[in-house]
């Protein structure tokens, strides 16, 4: 969806990645130009190392490109719609620089705008990483909708960066502004965790260990929906190419490695910190096979017909919104990669009704396991 969003330097047009004529969703909400306004009603304006934390599709980079930002992002998505965006305002290469939230930050930071994630744990974390690079007359800006902005969240920028109060809300958002204290003594960073599987897992993996870095989905412990598909992965991979689509912190295709150490694994997701997790699982469990660990757009480069297995966990969230429009992508694009008698293998909650779209696209589905919550189902690419 392309939606121009007006700011006081003029319009800017955006759209998500991968643009889809279907897609009903913005690529800016009102925080975005919540914090836009603000800034240009500043006697001074940007200057120094201008810092753009968790901007969801490029939208305050690509308005402040002027500036020379820097953006720091968890989302591969999300990095490749600022490229697009850029381009489209005829911004030249090099004129904002992109990092992820696994690269090392700036040493010098004198304007820090967030964007409030939805994970406290990832805020937390960036906070920490981002706090040396601070000074005392570092401009620190967060923005939000406000039912993103809690108490708690204050309370982190409180606690990590210094006196911390919100302006009053304009369309349902709301800014955080923070005054760096340098004297402050912050907190060691607890991240990435380290868990271990409870004995209900079965078969090899109880005490088995898992690293999660922050903003991976349920970083602390095992979720409900992933303890369920441990109990009924495929038997053995048969020594074949396996795809852990959407890996998160990986434990799905490091079971699965584990039980057949000649599986050849792909782990790919989205996110860096989940790509990041699940290379840390699997060495961490000193599994002897061959992994791939890859950050991208589900299973775009992987040639057609060349996976034997897709294991997919499929998020229903793009941010705060609700939305199949991942799950389907990820469908597709397993379907495509699958050879001819492929099998993909998908655990979700009941009442997404995946077994509809997997049907259309794979003309059978067959639920393998199902409990009043969740269900699996396995779709074979035919011959």
């Amino acid at each position: 969806m392309n939606d121009p969003m007006t700011t006081p330097w003029g319009e800017v047009a955006l759209t998500r990645f991968p643009e889809d004529p279907r897609e009903t969703l913005r690529a800016w909400d009102a925080s975005d130009a919540y914090l836009l306004r603000h800034l240009a009603t500043r006697d001074v304006p940007p200057t120094g190392t201008v810092v753009v934390l968790g901007d969801r599709w490029g939208a305050l980079v690509t308005a402040l490109a002027a500036h020379r930002p820097t953006q720091i992002t968890d989302s591969w998505l999300g990095r490749e719609a600022t490229r697009a965006n850029l381009a489209r305002a005829g911004v030249e290469t090099g004129a904002v620089r992109l990092l992820t939230t696994q690269d090392p930050p700036p040493e010098r930071i004198d304007m820090l705008l967030v964007r409030v994630p939805k994970s406290l744990a990832l805020l937390e974390d960036q906070l920490l990483r981002l706090a040396p690079a601070l000074h005392a007359d570092t401009v620190v800006v967060g923005a939000g909708m406000v039912k993103e902005i809690h108490t708690s969240t204050l309370r982190l920028f409180e606690r990590i960066i210094g006196p911390t109060r919100t302006s009053l809300a304009e369309q349902k958002a709301r800014l955080v502004f923070c005054t760096p204290d340098p004297s402050l003594r912050r907190p060691r960073n607890p991240w990435p965790y380290t868990y271990d599987l409870p004995d209900d897992v079965g078969g090899a993996l109880p005490g088995r260990p898992v690293v999660n870095h922050a903003g991976v989905f349920c970083a602390e412990r095992l979720d409900i929906g992933t303890r369920f598909f441990l109990r009924h992965l495929p038997g053995t991979a048969g020594g074949r190419r396996v795809v852990d689509l959407g890996c998160g912190n990986g434990i799905v295709g490091t079971a699965v490695s584990l039980a057949d150490p000649a599986a050849e694994m792909l782990f790919t997701d989205e996110s860096f910190q989940a790509v990041a997790s699940a290379e840390a699982t699997y060495k961490a469990n000193g599994v002897p096979g061959q992994a791939e660990f890859r950050v991208g757009d589900g299973l775009a480069g992987v040639a057609d017909g060349s996976v034997d297995v897709v294991l997919n966990n499929p998020p229903f969230h793009s941010h705060q919104a609700t939305t199949d429009a991942t799950a389907w992508r990820m469908f597709a694009g397993a379907r495509r990669a699958l050879r001819p008698g492929g099998e993909l293998w998908v655990v979700g909650n009941r009442h997404l009704g995946y077994h509809v779209k997997l049907k259309r696209l794979f003309g059978a589905c067959e639920t393998v396991a199902a409990d009043r919550k969740f269900v699996v189902l396995r779709a074979v690419r035919p011959e």
